[in-house]
């Protein structure tokens, strides 16, 4: 059964031009080809890479934002309370008006405070300020290596600078060391993020991230098994070009160096519209949809590749738009505030209300109204001084 469902699925009408095999794949007279079974190396490398990634944020990462003075916001906590837990975690983490009203009554509690304690819960929830100087730290320093290996890799390469070449005597086209180390690189580093996508910042575009991981993965496989290496790797280096700056960009703004960090932010975003939005469609769509098949017929791999590369430029045009809404926001403001993708931090007093309307809850109890107050301007300005502490933006 295993034998015949193998069969199927790498059935040469499938994946191959017309005439063309698997045997005529196969390594000979010292010449390699990619082979399928070779991208199975890339699960206990991902492992490795989870592995290297939790060693770098814990000993580089996190070291080095205390030493840049990247301070996490001060919480307060909210208070234990068994019903409103109860339906913070089963029923939702914003409670609809009328659910508020009856959960206050149940709990013996104002409609202020129980809002209150749902947005300090929520805020209990979001990522701190280190968390996130760390993650992109790592991705940092991977997609810069990666941009730069991938950039020696192809440098010397005809097909980098003119795409037609990558269809010249395809499919018999040898594997070459360093591309396969690199494509072999990308490829587990993509599943590594995949493994570890549950404890990332979960931002507001987690699902196209998902969706960005999914085709990034299938398409790297498909196009190495095919030995569709030359515009796989183009595809990669265009899209590696732009992540490192992006992500140099969080830093500095985790940094509060707002002037580089919006400097950086500029580029990132003339080199994305550039890459994913002028050389993606008009150099690598144009040369799999028209120029690949110069020389044999459509088949279903052709089909399939295209389609992958489609979705990938849908994705494009979604994160343009998220990158448009920022510019706006820094054209309008003077500077760059935030990632329209992020969680924001919510106030213990939102829409202007003033601190003491959401008191300090005690066994579900508000504070007695002759007490002295606990959580005044002075008070949380002697916290932090106490505490050497400088709340975040």
């Amino acid at each position: 059964m295993w034998s015949s469902l193998n069969d199927w699925l790498w059935n040469e009408r499938l994946w191959l031009p017309a005439n063309i095999s698997w045997a005529q794949l196969e390594d000979h007279d010292g010449l390699v080809f990619p082979h399928p079974q070779d991208t199975l190396m890339a699960v206990p490398l991902a492992l490795a890479l989870v592995v290297v990634r939790f060693t770098f944020e814990r000993f580089v990462a996190l070291p080095l934002s205390r030493w840049l003075g990247v301070r996490n916001q001060i919480r307060r906590p909210a208070d234990p309370n068994a019903t409103l837990e109860k339906h913070y975690l089963m029923k939702g983490r914003e409670p609809t008006e009328s659910q508020m009203n009856l959960l206050a009554s149940q709990c013996g509690l104002t409609l202020r405070q129980t809002q209150c304690w749902f947005r300090r819960r929520r805020n209990q929830d979001r990522p701190c300020l280190t968390k996130k100087f760390c993650e992109s730290s790592w991705k940092f320093v991977f997609y810069l290596c990666c941009f730069v290996c991938g950039t020696m890799v192809l440098y010397h390469e005809s097909w980098l600078w003119t795409p037609v070449k990558c269809w010249e005597n395809y499919p018999h086209q040898p594997l070459k060391p360093g591309l396969y180390h690199w494509y072999l690189l990308e490829l587990s580093f993509y599943i590594s993020l995949l493994m570890t996508l549950p404890f990332d910042t979960k931002r507001k575009d987690f699902k196209e991230q998902v969706i960005h991981h999914f085709v990034t993965i299938i398409l790297i496989s498909f196009s190495y098994s095919l030995n569709l290496l030359r515009i796989g790797s183009l595809v990669l280096l265009l899209h590696d070009s732009a992540d490192y700056l992006l992500e140099a960009s969080k830093l500095f703004n985790y940094m509060h160096w707002r002037r580089m960090c919006d400097t950086l932010f500029i580029i990132f975003s003339l080199v994305f519209f550039y890459t994913r939005l002028v050389l993606f469609p008009t150099r690598i769509l144009y040369t799999t949809f028209f120029e690949s098949i110069g020389n044999f017929s459509p088949f279903f791999g052709y089909y399939f590749l295209n389609i992958l590369l489609v979705i990938l430029q849908l994705l494009h045009v979604f994160w343009s738009w998220l990158i448009l809404c920022m510019i706006y926001s820094f054209i309008k403001k003077g500077q760059m505030e935030k990632d329209v993708r992020s969680d924001v931090e919510e106030l213990d007093s939102s829409d202007g209300e003033a601190a003491e309307e959401c008191p300090q809850m005690k066994n579900g109890a508000a504070q007695r109204p002759g007490a002295a107050p606990t959580d005044g301007p002075r008070s949380r300005a002697a916290g932090r001084m106490v505490n050497r502490h400088t709340p975040a933006t």
